[in-house]
Order: structure tokens, then C-alpha cells, then sequence
């Protein structure tokens, strides 16, 4: 193995919208629903406004880091610059930390659907062998990853506007309006991280900022697109989908209590067509490609994350090598296929989803106090794409990422325990290993 030569520069702007938005859309599909059951449509309408006015206020934030430092670390080498090696390192690892246990839950998600059509094939079964197709596809080299990724990720969101279509003449304000806050203000909070399950991802683009053409010019562009196409969607759904039956019809398999669904759409489609209807089997069909696109893309980030980190010796170095052969990330792809997989034996999907957020909200917070730093300390700082709305984007990003993240805590409190225990013994590890070396 070798670094040599580097990743290779072979992305556009409209396979940087495809990864923005396939990084995503899976949350479209599935998981965001569960918000709904902790604080009905208006908790989660307000979560999600206040999550979505993050998302718009932290990308084009965000877009003015990847512009100008554009390197596969993302917030690594942003924070790395703007406060140190050690913040850097926590920054990094909460990346990886992201991008690694997203994928699981979605994985499960696909190998259910599998399982709907072919009952004799296990989920775990399905789950394992799509990590081993698109860690592999991800090796053979980014253009033929990015290329299928915008394919999917087309025909998933043209299948949420069909969705969408079919759903709008079945609209009634009182479904909306039903038990909009069955409990209180406290389910806002409670539902913040499933209103984030609607964006998760997006910032994965600027992990791939080494391999576009022009990242100065291209990176802002592929981030504008993509956040305005989910905002679209984010919308859409949420009003289509619970304003057909109510937001119990789409949060439990019964319609009214009891366990809950990862399958809102059907769920909502079956009260209009039926579960017969074509119309109905097509959007199960396709709304695989919505799960593949989240899960093929953010494995994709990860790969860059970890190769960063290992690029530099923060973890060990052998996942920072290149293939000589394919000039792709190789080991980071295979270390992180492997830690995914374990994570799936878990079998706690959901838990590991709130995990991930965490590490995404960390992302958050660290990247807003950089850029304003940077800003501070080095004005000079070529920036290609240069954030018009300064400072008032990055200080609400921060706000509203904060609140979240304490929010998060509070409802989460063994899960968040975890998540800075990782946080604070890989820390611990680096600062060892850091000291030896010298």
C-alpha cells in the first residue's frame, strides 16, 4: 500500500447533489415516524422545523469549512486547524463515530425488507452480504460508487414525489391537527433525534472533497442542492404521510397502539390503495433504493473519516493507506465494514441510531465554533465560497445543535453515558500512545 498518488479527482457537482441527498433520504423513508409517537404532529413539526433551520444554517456553514480546507477529513482537519490536534482527534472520532453506526441500522432496515419478500432469507443474512457488496464497490473506486449512488438516489426521490402525489388528494387538516401534542412540550425534546434522522448525513459531502474536480467551486454548489431537495422532501412526507389517517396510523402496525413501524409510508399508502394495489408493492420496491442510497453513501464517508485519522497516526496508520491498485481507502472501508457488522449483531438498532446522533451533534457544535474561530484568526484564509450570513449561521446551528444535544442526554441518558465514554477512552488511548512516541 501506498499514498503516493492520492485519491483520485473524478466527482461533479451533480454526483456531489447525489451523495448529499442519498447520504439521506433513507430517513425519509423510515425511523423519522417513531418521533411522532413521543410527541405527535405538532411536538414533531416543531422539532423538525427547529432541526431543519440547524441543518440550512450549519451546510452552508459547513460548505465555507469543506471550500476552503478541502480534505477527506472533514471536521477533523477543520478543528484540527482552528483548535489543535486533541479537539481535532475528539472531532474526528465523533465523525467516525456517525458515519461507522449509521449504517447498521440501515442495513437492518434493508435486510427486513428482504426478508418481506424472501422469508427464507434471514435479516441478519441479507444485512451482512449488502455490507460485503458496497464495501467492495467502494474499493473498486469512487466514480463507479458515486455513479450508482446518484442512480439510486434519483429513482428514490421520485418515488417519494410519487408518494407524495398519490397522497396530497387524501389530505385532511384534522389528521394533522389530532392529538398534536399528546405529551406537551417535553415531546418536542423527545422527538429531536428522529427530526435529525430526516437530515443525518448530509455533511458527508465534504469528505469527499480530495476526490471532486474543483472543490473550491463545487463543494458549496453540491451542499446547496442537497439540503434544498431534503427540505423539499422533509416537508412533503411529513404533511402527506400524516395527514392521511393521523400520526398513528403510520407509528404502529395496528394503527392505534402497541408496537411500533419502520415502515410509515406503506403504512400510510395501504389506508389509501390497499395492500394489493401496484401502486403499493411499487413503492415498497423502490423504497429499497432509499435504504441502499443512505447506506452505500455514508459508507462511502466513512471510509474517508477513518483514512484521515488514520492518514495522520491519530488511530493506527494502516487505515490510512491507500490501494495502489484502485487508489481508494481501502482498510478504512474494510475496518469500518468490520466494526458495522458487530454492531449489527447487537441486534439494538435503535439504540445504536441515537448513539450515531450523538456523534453527529458533537460534529456540529465543534464545526460552528471553528469556522468562527478561523474567521477570527485567520481572515486571510483563502475561502472560495465565503458564508454570507456570518456570524448569525454558525451561532444558530450551534444554539439549536446544543439545546439538542442536552435534550438528547436527558431523554438518553445510558446511551449518552456510552457515547462519551467512547469519547473519553479513545481520547485517553491517543494521548498514551501520543506520549510514548515521543
Amino acid at each position: 500500500m501506498t499514498q503516493s498518488k492520492g485519491l483520485k479527482k473524478t466527482l461533479t457537482p451533480f454526483m456531489l447533489w447525489g451523495l448529499g441527498v442519498g447520504y439521506v433520504i433513507s430517513g425519509m423513508y423510515f425511523g423519522w415516524n417513531l418521533g411522532l409517537e413521543k410527541g405527535g404532529t405538532g411536538g414533531m413539526a416543531i422539532a423538525t422545523l427547529a432541526i431543519m433551520l440547524m441543518y440550512i444554517t450549519f451546510t452552508f456553514s459547513y460548505a465555507e469549512l469543506a471550500c476552503a480546507i478541502p480534505k477527506a477529513g472533514g471536521v477533523f482537519d477543520y478543528a484540527k486547524r482552528a483548535m489543535g490536534e486533541n479537539i481535532g482527534f475528539i472531532a474526528g472520532i465523533a465523525q467516525i463515530v456517525e458515519f461507522i453506526l449509521a449504517p447498521p441500522a440501515i442495513a437492518f432496515a434493508i435486510g427486513a425488507y428482504f426478508n418481506a419478500f424472501y422469508p427464507q432469507v434471514p435479516i441478519l443474512t441479507s444485512a451482512i452480504s449488502i455490507y460485503f457488496i458496497f464495501t467492495a464497490l467502494n474499493v473498486y473506486g469512487v466514480k463507479a460508487a458515486a455513479s450508482f449512488e446518484v442512480i439510486i438516489t434519483v429513482f428514490a426521490v421520485g418515488e417519494l414525489l410519487l408518494f407524495s402525489g398519490i397522497a396530497m388528494p387524501k389530505f385532511e387538516m384534522q389528521n394533522l391537527t389530532h392529538n398534536a401534542l399528546p405529551n406537551g412540550w417535553s415531546g418536542v425534546f423527545a422527538a429531536l433525534p428522529f427530526a435529525i434522522w430526516f437530515f443525518l448525513g448530509i455533511e458527508g459531502i465534504a469528505n469527499v472533497a480530495e476526490e471532486t474536480k474543483n472543490p473550491q467551486r463545487d463543494i458549496s454548489r453540491g451542499f446547496g442542492w442537497a439540503i434544498f431537495t431534503l427540505a423539499i422532501l422533509c416537508v412533503l412526507v411529513f404533511v402527506t404521510a400524516t395527514g392521511i389517517a393521523g400520526w398513528e396510523a403510520i407509528v404502529y402496525k395496528n394503527g392505534m397502539s402497541g408496537e411500533t413501524s419502520d415502515s410509515p409510508l406503506p403504512l400510510a399508502l395501504a389506508k389509501i390503495t390497499g395492500n394489493d394495489h401496484l401502486m403499493y408493492h411499487l413503492l415498497i420496491t423502490v423504497g429499497l433504493f432509499g435504504l441502499i442510497a443512505s447506506f452505500h453513501g455514508l459508507i462511502l464517508a466513512a471510509g474517508r473519516s477513518t483514512y484521515e485519522m488514520g492518514r495522520v497516526h491519530h488511530i493506527p496508520s494502516f487505515l490510512g493507506k491507500i490501494s495502489p491498485r484502485f487508489h481508494t481507502p481501502a482498510n478504512a472501508l474494510i475496518g469500518n465494514m468490520l466494526i458495522g457488522i458487530l454492531a449489527l449483531l447487537s441486534g439494538k438498532t435503535s439504540e445504536i441510531i441515537i448513539v450515531s446522533v450523538f456523534g453527529a451533534l458533537t460534529l456540529y457544535i465543534i464545526s460552528m465554533i471553528s469556522i468562527m474561530i478561523l474567521r477570527n484568526r485567520e481572515p486571510n484564509l483563502p475561502r472560495p465560497f465565503r458564508l454570507r450570513f456570518y456570524p448569525l449561521f454558525p451561532i444558530i446551528a450551534l444554539i439549536i445543535a446544543s439545546i439538542s444535544i442536552i435534550a438528547m442526554f436527558i431523554f438518553n441518558p445510558k446511551l449518552g453515558l456510552i457515547y462519551f465514554s467512547i469519547l473519553a477512552v479513545t481520547f485517553l488511548l491517543y494521548r498514551t500512545f501520543k506520549s510514548a512516541d515521543k
